[in-house]
């Protein structure tokens, strides 16, 4: 008898074991794809002159978000709210360095460093590829130094790679040229631009999606959730990817901004010169506010920046087509992320760093087990708002306050009336609430106007501030942008 009871308990601690490994399989992997730079210009997003087939795929299989905002236009920074779910607290955290200044120097607390360490919490095995938090391998150093052992994200990561072996860092990597050279050893005297005939792989992206497709196999292998970030560089400066992309697009027949000018009753100072692109010290022509590049030098670059496009568009479908080969497809996340826009020659501005729409505005695609058809949503969303639909649809606790919505509301419903419909960007001593029908800003700053007031009904390009004319309008707006006032700001 006693051995009959023994038997019994054994096979059902077995059983129980086994179930409890089953429902911890059956919880969906995430393959996170961060892009940067990418702006919502893609053919999907009805830019038919963008030739990205493998975006606009997974689009059609999952949510397009339409109307998606970062929450500041810089990289480091705009990943940290991605990454914590938390919106800026003070000017520090508008800065690209601000998740190695915190993150990376603090010890592991009961509140988790990310989303992702969150998952890892919970039973994921997580894995980076690439950039992910700012630098772009997960390392902390500067552009000139040996690469260092101390991880940006020192909890959140049970591997973090990067090809990077043909530049000698991750640095020199994502400023890379195809021939191994790179912006940072050759002191900046480098086009802004390359067109060479090579293959996918002379380039680190090309790398990045290989190691990518290796990885999915020994994830699978390993028969646990798991969460795969996977950054691709392009197409941030420069912009430079193989032949074969420059070729899907004829140069004379690329467009050129649709506004190309200080908008009206605006201010230099709401803007910027172009430091970031006029860096590039053998550039042909350099972009200012005082007079804008020739049409010829726009469509040359527009058109480096669309091949780039295409060309992380190419690698992003070789990693969902091996996702589909290894059977992981039906039960994975797959989210494609922007981490913020990026002026092509509107507003005068060749690059980031302003709270109009053209920097804040990215791509955002999120296909999910069980969807079978695409369904596009155009309520306005923040990319605050992932970490809560990741976690909820990972059915992972949070026990912490965080500053965005899950977007589950939108995707079970995109016309849900109780989504708030708002998203707050910071920058250049500024705040900026987006609106279904507008965009405000508010300046603390000397220069006029402090008010700067967008009908996005009448005015897509934001080419003529109407606050002035628009009182009613204002006072209206005013109490919803001061409630994304975090204390970034004096209040008034």
């Amino acid at each position: 008898m006693k051995l009959l009871l023994t038997i019994i308990l054994i096979s059902s601690l077995f059983y129980s074991c086994s179930n409890l490994k089953e429902q911890t399989q059956q919880k969906p992997n995430i393959l996170f794809i961060a892009v940067d730079d990418l702006r919502s210009e893609l053919n999907c997003y009805g830019n038919s002159h963008i030739k990205s087939p493998n975006l606009d795929k997974l689009a059609s299989e999952g949510f397009l978000f339409t109307n998606h905002y970062v929450n500041i236009p810089t990289c480091g920074a705009s990943r940290q709210c991605l990454l914590t779910g938390q919106l800026p607290v003070s000017k520090a955290y508008l800065g690209n360095g601000i998740t190695a200044n915190t993150l990376s120097v603090q010890p592991e607390k009961e509140i988790p460093e990310t989303f992702i360490h969150q998952l890892k919490r919970n039973g994921y095995y997580t894995v980076g590829i690439g950039k992910i938090s700012h630098h772009p391998d997960g390392y902390v150093y500067g552009y000139l130094e040996p690469k260092s052992d101390k991880l940006e994200l020192p909890y959140s990561w049970d591997e973090m790679l990067l090809d990077d072996k043909k530049w000698g860092s991750g640095h020199n990597a994502f400023f890379g040229y195809a021939d191994g050279t790179n912006r940072n050893t050759l002191k900046k005297m480098v086009k802004p631009y390359e067109c060479a005939d090579v293959d996918d792989t002379a380039y680190v992206d090309g790398l990045t999606a290989n190691l990518a497709i290796k990885k999915l196999g020994e994830l699978k292998e390993k028969g646990e959730p798991f969460f795969l970030g996977v950054g691709f560089f392009k197409p941030h400066l420069p912009f430079t990817a193989p032949k074969k992309y420059w070729d899907l697009y004829n140069e004379d027949e690329i467009p050129i901004a649709p506004f190309a000018a200080i908008p009206e009753n605006s201010s230099k100072a709401s803007l910027h010169g172009s430091g970031e692109f006029n860096q590039y010290k053998l550039g042909e022509e350099k972009a200012s506010l005082n007079a804008t590049v020739s049409d010829e030098y726009a469509r040359k670059v527009r058109h480096a920046y669309f091949a780039c496009v295409s060309f992380v568009d190419a690698q992003i479908g070789k990693v969902l087509a091996e996702l589909e080969k290894q059977g992981l497809a039906e039960n994975t996340i797959v989210v494609v992320w922007g981490d913020h826009g990026w002026h092509l020659g509107d507003q005068m501005v060749w690059g980031t760093h302003t709270i109009f729409e053209r920097a804040l505005k990215s791509a955002f695609i999120m296909r999910v087990p069980g969807i079978k058809n695409g369904k596009t949503i155009n309520k306005i969303v923040s990319t605050t708002d992932i970490y809560p639909t990741l976690m909820e649809l990972c059915e992972t606790p949070v026990n912490h306050s965080l500053d965005g919505e899950s977007l589950t509301v939108l995707m079970k419903n995109q016309d849900d009336k109780t989504w708030r419909n708002t998203a707050y960007s910071y920058y250049r001593n500024g705040i900026s609430v987006r609106t279904e029908d507008y965009r405000m800003m508010k300046y603390f700053k000397k220069q006029e106007p402090e008010i700067e007031l967008y009908n996005h009904n009448t005015d897509p390009n934001e080419t003529k501030n109407i606050a002035a004319e628009n009182p009613e309008v204002v006072n209206k707006l005013l109490p919803v942008l001061e409630l994304g006032n975090t204390g970034l700001y004096e209040k008034k």
